[in-house]
């Protein structure tokens, strides 16, 4: 059964569950389907006979100019733009948009969709695969769905029956198991002037530790260590995450190290809509990966499957060849060097619960088919505005079957201002995957070495 050491990150809940409780899991006729009509993941495997196509297995081969440094290049750099989706056109093609990508375009005279030719190029490893088709007849969510029973690896749920379900594919979703990565986030002005805070971040599922006991720590899914290098009146400071599975029962575990202080302490605040990391304000905790952490305040709706046009296959936006200036404007960033495709995505809608306080009131995800990461989210207030709109600019790690983002956009549409994380254009050795770490590199004690200047 536990063919592959992945990530389980985050949990999730349901107000179709009652405590105590478990859903059964789907039928051995239902889960027939995949790797037949479905793929293993889940996704219709058929085309739509006209601009998606079949799936076919994915993109596996790197292209001859990459060299396995961890920059990405784009394979697909010889395709031409099919047409823009901009204020011109805007209602020829609402029905495949989201209300966020409808406001971005009425709301910004330069804004545009530059569409492509859709490429199912999703996939994942032979035994990540293998196991989500074993997953859908075992696994189930217990304890208001704040717990899995049956689960130990790979997507849970690929025949999802609700938003719930759906949600807990995105955040248990195979990252890879191990890795380190250098990146920025930037949060520019209106007039587009910004300063990069630079991150050296380490991650590492629970089962990929070099001392991994399973006895230890068993409601741990990974852990996360993300070191500010500049700018300096930051640099030294850094986060430590212990990310637990049943977060209500055990709330995630937290530390910063302040290096101007010389001490660490805990970090309750790192959790729902608590101010993200060096963000400006425009972030809450949650919002990083589109959505992270315990979903106990929301209800979840699956609303359906449809076809919409999704950021996909945005190589161009992680080239070295490029400078943060060059992607980073007013307002937006530069939507020439991004790239959308029309995709099948799972409608998940979470509103908050009467007695729960959180900043979002309702936010919409729109999740890909294909690798069950989030695409889009919309984000309302507590006066049913939509405030922030959030996209993943998604592209395939062709050396290692996993889905990835170039980098995450979240613009406020109330302020004017937005918010850039991951880009790793200017960073030397943006990816690595398959490093290893142990248990003692991600402990409190291990901060104040992490942090020293």
């Amino acid at each position: 059964m536990n063919t592959i050491r992945t990530l389980m990150y985050g949990a999730v809940a349901s107000a179709l569950l009652t405590s105590g409780s478990a859903v059964a899991a789907v039928s051995a006729q239902e889960a027939a389907k995949l790797g037949d009509t479905l793929t293993p993941m889940g996704a219709k495997q058929a085309g739509n006979g006209d601009e998606i196509p079949a799936w076919t297995g994915g993109l596996t081969e790197a292209p001859a100019a990459y060299k396995g440094d961890g920059r990405y290049v784009d394979p697909f750099a010889g395709d031409n733009e099919l047409f823009r989706i901009n204020q011109a056109n805007l209602d020829q093609y609402a029905d495949k948009l989201s209300p966020g990508q409808i406001a971005m375009i009425k709301s910004h005279d330069d804004y545009f969709l530059p569409v492509y030719q859709t490429r199912r190029t999703a996939t994942y490893p032979e035994a990540v695969q293998q196991q989500t088709m074993e997953n859908a007849t075992e696994v189930e969510l217990v304890e208001s769905g704040n717990g899995l029973k049956n689960y130990q690896t790979a997507t849970p749920f690929p025949i999802p029956r609700n938003g719930l379900e759906a949600i807990f594919n995105h955040i248990t979703r195979y990252r890879g198991g191990s890795f380190t990565r250098n990146v920025a986030q930037v949060t520019p002005q209106p007039n587009g002037d910004f300063s990069p805070v630079k991150f050296t971040e380490s991650f590492t599922e629970r089962v990929a530790l070099e001392d991994y006991d399973p006895a230890e720590d068993p409601n741990v899914m990974f852990y996360f260590k993300q070191a500010i290098t500049a700018p300096s009146r930051l640099a030294g400071n850094v986060l430590l995450v212990h990310e637990t599975i049943n977060q209500v029962k055990e709330p995630r575990r937290a530390w910063l190290y302040n290096s101007g202080q010389r001490r660490v302490r805990r970090a309750p605040n790192v959790a729902y809509d608590g101010p993200g990391t060096a963000a400006d304000g425009q972030r809450t905790s949650d919002n990083l990966d589109l959505y992270n952490g315990a979903p106990d305040k929301y209800n979840w709706e699956l609303v359906g499957k449809k076809e919409m046009y999704i950021p996909y296959n945005s190589y161009r936006l992680a080239s070295g060849e490029l400078d943060y200036e060059d992607i980073i404007k007013p307002g937006h960033i530069d939507q020439s060097l991004a790239r959308y495709e029309l995709h099948r995505v799972w409608h998940v809608k979470a509103t908050l619960k009467d007695e729960e306080r959180h900043v979002y009131e309702v936010r919409d995800f729109y999740l890909d088919e294909d690798t069950w990461q989030i695409a889009l989210v919309d984000h309302y207030d507590g006066r049913g505005n939509l405030w922030r709109v959030a996209e993943a600019h998604a592209m395939q790690i062709y050396d290692a079957n996993i889905p990835a983002y170039a980098f995450e956009t979240l613009y406020d549409l109330l302020s004017g201002r937005y918010l850039v994380m991951g880009m790793t254009n200017e960073e030397d050795n943006p990816y690595e995957y398959g490093t290893e770490r142990s248990s003692r590199e991600y402990t409190p004690a291990a901060l104040r070495r992490a942090g020293v200047r």
